[in-house]
């Protein structure tokens, strides 16, 4: 795989671990594991049996938890502190063969858009959660589902095309953040005054 191919793999597996980390290895795994795709550097380990058993359990159970409002809110919390170190070393991993640099940079940049990513997440969840019908939280989290296995699909297979995209969603998560960061200070100055 070329350097912008492998950049491609490496930050959108970070950008999803920040959204659907078990699906993401388990999309990624499942294809380096029949042949489909050969991922680069090390990412070649999510294509081992445990690897995969592992991440299918874990996103049966995120599947079940992400559709419950109160369930969903505590499970990203906890995540916080899974999901962006695990989008640092998928980052770094994949570029296990590079110069140590490299793999640093990847680290750094990994967990940055894993953190972008997922603040965009459990800020659009909260948001969602806040309504009383639990039909919208569905609906967003298999959106989430079906986003995570299509984006793992093309970063498999057109990893420059998955990296222009997470580059695109890295600037409207920004964006969203600030918006929401914004409206939780215009909430507090309402209820100083």
């Amino acid at each position: 795989m070329d350097w912008f191919g492998t950049w491609g793999v490496a930050m959108g597996a970070a950008w999803l671990s920040g959204v659907k980390l078990y699906a993401s290895v388990l999309t990624l795994g499942l294809l380096q594991r029949f042949g489909f795709a050969h991922l680069p550097g090390d990412l070649r380990i999510l294509g081992d049996w445990w690897v995969i058993a592992v991440a299918g359990v874990l996103f049966l159970v995120e599947f079940v938890a992400d559709k419950i409002p109160a369930v969903d809110s505590a499970w990203d919390a906890v995540h916080t502190f899974i999901r962006v170190p695990g989008g640092a070393v998928l980052a770094a991993a994949a570029f296990g063969h590079f110069d140590s640099r490299v793999r640093l940079l990847a680290f750094l940049l990994g967990g940055g858009i894993a953190l972008t990513s997922h603040g965009t997440k459990a800020a659009a969840r909260l948001a969602v959660n806040a309504s009383p019908e639990p039909f919208s939280n569905i609906a967003l989290s298999v959106l989430e589902d079906v986003g995570s296995v299509g984006l793992s699909l093309l970063a498999a297979f057109h990893p420059v095309a998955a990296l222009a995209i997470v580059a695109v969603l890295v600037v409207f998560g920004i964006m969203i953040v600030r918006r929401v960061a914004r409206g939780i200070r215009g909430l507090f100055r309402g209820v100083r005054t």
